[in-house]
């Protein structure tokens, strides 16, 4: 049967599963620096949750649902971050680069603009670019929490650019700015071009400018099929728990 709302049919859709602890693996050579700066981004993870609370004090579209999947994607944010942590650990994450990532966030949160618009910028082209690096770069651990993200970031930038649509909220110079300085720094050790292109930078660039104008990204279109391991591959700890 049809949902009622485009709100409700996106809350459907959705799975529930649980962070699991992870061992580090293998990444791919040369990547390594990367991985360790994506996932210092993984503090940006609940002031995208607080983004949503903020705004769900104010004024949201008075269609049924939206609220309910609002506060649904709320708890996600908590639910990414204890798994980001988790593999943060796994790699051991240099103090350096979690305090530049700090900065970062208190970039993101001193922006004043809708929090709705803040939130769904940087899922859709700075999440939606770090988790493909978790994917490609990374080892199976990471893979594993790459994917169970990824099918609720896709219900969020869903949820999101729906409230973005309906109370008429664009983007601007200054969001695309500070989108474009995040993803660059979590590129810095990579080269512009490289034989291997998921170690060119300019490939990540690229992707991200595509999500941020277009909304997709012809480049990563192989993520949508997951990059999954099969289960005679890898240690029980490194994968999913679903409800």
């Amino acid at each position: 049967m049809k949902a009622e709302t485009p709100y409700i049919h996106l809350h459907q859709r959705k799975r529930t599963w649980t962070p699991v602890q992870v061992t580090a693996g293998s990444l791919l050579n040369g990547g390594e620096e990367v991985i360790q700066r994506a996932l210092a981004l993984r503090c940006l993870e609940i002031p995208v949750g607080d983004f949503i609370s903020e705004a769900m004090k104010g004024d949201l579209p008075d269609v049924k649902g939206c609220k309910e999947l609002l506060e649904s994607n709320v708890v996600d944010e908590e639910n990414h971050d204890i798994a980001l942590n988790f593999a943060a650990h796994a790699h051991k994450v240099p103090e350096k680069f979690e305090a530049e990532a700090q900065r970062i966030c208190k970039a993101w949160l001193e922006l004043d603009r809708h929090p709705v618009l803040k939130a769904v910028v940087l899922e859709r082209s700075v999440f939606f670019v770090l988790l493909p690096i978790f994917r490609f770069l990374g080892d199976t651990g990471l893979r594993t929490t790459s994917a169970d993200i990824s099918r609720d970031e896709q219900t969020h930038v869903a949820a999101n650019t729906l409230v973005c649509e309906e109370l008429g909220l664009k983007s601007d110079k200054e969001l695309n700015k500070l989108r474009r300085a995040t993803i660059g720094w979590a590129l810095q050790s990579l080269q512009g071009e490289a034989e291997h292109r998921h170690l060119s930078s300019n490939f990540w660039m690229a992707s991200s400018d595509s999500l941020y104008t277009k909304g997709k990204a012809a480049n990563l279109l192989s993520t949508k099929a997951s990059r999954m391991p099969a289960f005679f591959e890898t240690n029980n700890v490194n994968l999913p728990q679903y409800a």
